[in-house]
């Protein structure tokens, strides 16, 4: 239906390709990121594939996408296969929102359709589109006068205290944006409200309001789009804590279910700008401070409550689903039992052109390229491993459950993940990993030309821009990187994309047609990010040596621990001993980067000597195995699923990104609390810390104490 033109630039086969002499890995790498393998035309013919309907998880849609990445992995002489997993998702059975403005005025139902736009190609499928809702959304109904509370942060409920507001026995509007859903959920409920109420405010989706044009003429959300999404706290299947949800496996009961601290305790729904717009007019009450303010066409934000009352009902059903991950491995000829792998999700909300198909085009896109490198005989030093996750949306549940399946085997034999979701939604190049990543991704980020700009590579657009900080950090638990880094401890890097969030954002306008008109009109961006994610698995994957440097692990410890001071300096809490452990490891860093340098240089004589390939092994097997050392298998408190000390989502906001997450969230209790135990609770964690820190150095040093 749609065809995309592509421009294609000849180039010619790299010289050492026609010598008799077979090319080193390195020349390899350089074909790999060169013009003659990469195909934009594959790209937009795999995700126009992929999009054509909407493939929520658990229906047959997303099994035939599944499918189709099967069968273009095996193409690509991948030995792949499907690992199912049977897991609770939810889908809406009914929900309705009746407003009534004021006491004098008769009750409104508000339409919650999201509107066909005019030539929609996908108008024939629109019918397959889900309802909005929020999966795993409490069902009930409930009523009351509303309050706006901004975003719903944990900040937004003090500032509505002071104004003297009282949230209880309320249905709380918010705007999406800042913190995730499920936390908007959860704060509302931890206020004392009844429901709540989460819309895309203009001034966030919309273009700022006023005269601002929307999809398919702009970029914009339109005014009937809604941000559909999970407001499940947890990760994985709700019914398999900690363990995968294979075969006839154990599972808590519904009871159980339902009791858990992650699951939203009050009915919610996601509505439209319009629908937004509609309840914002009917509050009263004080005027919301300037930085509350949005782009509805409403003259003045106020908070409430009321005199507005919303009745919202949702029921919803819980179903037994069955999931499929498609898993595609390349064995490694040297080590094969040491992986180097790449996940992305497919599952959408509904098209998910951008969210996350942009990215399954990617992966796809590595694999035919490295297909390719196969043909001309190259094979990895270490295997590589293609993971298409399905139910990420859910609650990051695949991965979950893939990951806690082979949890013993990656703990021992992973090298790195690395994870593309949303790979393009616009300019701009970011990630997030952990610091021991970060010299290698600024290589490669050399070696890649920036798509929007041919006379730059990626790096120095990437320098030469405003965004800050350069590198991300995966404290958060926004996608699958997160059982691999704050489960088990392999070190990661993620979020490899081209623009930071987008308009139609988990909404029926994120489709093909938005793709082509905005996002990446050429499918340069997503050619580009397929050569920054191929080749750092190149790296990964062919050195000799592990590119690990724990340097950066170091100033980015000491920041965090300077930054701390200024909350404990006044309480009586000491951090000598973390500061003390990061020293130990600054010098534990320095050593292994010493004795890689001397290995590196005297490896060709060395090589004749049989024990060097064994030295070369246990040294890589310390940088590798050095991430594991900064978890606790007791977990954070109050979090035990998450073992990371360092990286982990802080307790009121998932998408948040917090080092030393149990100090912090320590802290905040303390500062809630304001006694002694609390602050002895802070001086605890910062010791647990601080042996996890102390275990890294040991593990780097590699000698018994």
């Amino acid at each position: 239906m749609f065809k995309t033109i592509i421009t294609f630039i000849a180039v010619a086969t790299p010289l050492f390709f026609l010598s008799s002499s077979p090319p080193s890995k390195y020349s390899y790498h350089s074909l790999f990121i060169s013009s003659s393998l990469s195909d934009n035309a594959s790209i937009s013919h795999d995700l126009y594939t992929l999009t054509r309907r909407p493939h929520v998880a658990g229906s047959q849609a997303n099994a035939d996408a599944a499918d189709y990445v099967l069968s273009t992995l095996t193409s690509c002489n991948i030995r792949s296969h499907m690992a199912s997993y049977d897991v609770l998702l939810t889908y809406p059975d009914s929900r309705s929102l009746t407003l009534t403005p004021s006491p004098h005025e008769a009750p409104t139902k508000l339409d919650m359709r999201q509107e066909i736009y005019e030539g929609d190609p996908y108008a024939d499928v629109a019918h397959e589109v889900l309802p909005t809702f929020h999966a795993y959304a409490k069902s009930g109904t409930v009523s009351g006068p509303v309050v706006y509370v901004n975003y719903g942060r944990v900040e937004d409920y003090a500032t509505l205290k002071e104004m003297g507001v009282n949230v209880s026995g309320t249905v709380v509007l918010a705007r999406y944006g800042k913190i995730y859903r499920g936390d908007i959920v959860g704060n509302a409920y931890e206020a004392g409200a009844v429901g709540a109420v989460v819309y895309t405010d203009r001034k966030d989706y919309g273009g700022g309001g006023g005269d601002a044009k929307w999809f398919p003429d702009d970029k914009w959300m339109p005014p009937s789009g809604v941000q559909v999404g999970s407001v499940y706290g947890g990760t994985g299947d709700p019914t398999t804590p900690g363990w995968p949800s294979s075969g006839a496996c154990e599972r808590i009961s519904d009871d159980e279910v339902e009791r858990r601290e992650d699951i939203p305790k009050i009915p919610s729904l996601p509505i439209s700008a319009a629908n937004g717009e509609a309840i914002l007019r009917s509050i009263g009450g004080l005027v919301a401070n300037d930085d509350w303010q949005g782009g509805a066409n409403v003259s003045v934000y106020r908070v409430g409550p009321g005199p507005g009352i919303v009745n919202l009902t949702y029921k919803g059903k819980q179903v037994i689903s069955t999931i499929q991950n498609v898993i595609g491995v390349i064995e490694g000829a040297e080590e094969p039992d040491r992986f180097v792998i790449l996940g992305n999700h497919r599952d959408a909300w509904t098209f998910g052109a951008a969210d996350p198909n942009s990215g399954t085009a990617a992966l796809l896109e590595v694999a035919q390229r490295l297909g390719k490198l196969q043909k001309r005989g190259w094979k990895p030093r270490r295997t590589i491993v293609f993971c298409n996750w399905d139910a990420e949306e859910y609650g990051l549940i695949g991965s979950t459950e893939w990951v806690e399946e082979n949890r013993e085997i990656l703990a021992s034999k992973a090298v790195a993940y690395l994870n593309v979701d949303t790979a393009v939604s616009g300019a701009g190049f970011h990630l997030s990993a952990t610091p021991q990543l970060d010299e290698l991704l600024k290589q490669v980020t050399q070696q890649v030309q920036d798509p929007d700009n041919s006379s730059q590579t990626i790096h120095e657009s990437w320098v030469g821009s405003s965004n800050s900080p350069m590198i991300g950090r995966l404290g958060g638990g926004g996608s699958d990187y997160a059982a691999f880094v704050q489960h088990v401890g392999v070190p990661a890097a993620a979020d490899l994309s081209f623009g930071e969030g987008y308009p139609v954002y988990h909404s029926m306008y994120d489709d093909f047609v938005w793709m082509t008109k905005f996002g990446d009109p050429m499918f340069r961006r997503h050619v580009a990010v397929a050569s920054v994610w191929g080749l750092l698995a190149l790296r990964l994957a062919d050195e000799e040596f592990l590119p690990f440097n724990y340097l950066s692990y170091v100033s980015e410890l000491q920041k965090s621990a300077e930054e701390l001071e200024g909350d404990v300096s006044d309480k009586g809490i000491s951090l000598i001993p973390l500061f003390k452990s990061i020293e130990e490891l600054n010098r534990a860093a320095t050593k292994i980067n010493r004795q890689r340098k001397a290995l590196e240089e005297n490896k060709g004589w060395a090589s004749m000597w049989k024990n060097d390939h064994c030295k070369t092994r246990e040294l890589n097997d310390r940088l590798m195995m050095a991430e594991r050392a900064f978890t606790d298998r007791e977990g954070l408190t109050g979090s035990p699923w998450h073992k990371h000390l360092i990286y982990a989502p802080s307790k009121h906001n998932d998408y948040g990104s917090t080092s030393f997450p149990g100090i912090d969230d320590a802290i905040q209790n303390a500062k809630n609390l304001n006694n002694t135990e609390a602050w002895l609770s802070v001086q605890h964690e910062v010791w647990r810390v601080s042996r996890a820190v102390t275990r890294v150095s040991l593990v780097l040093n590699g000698e018994l104490t």
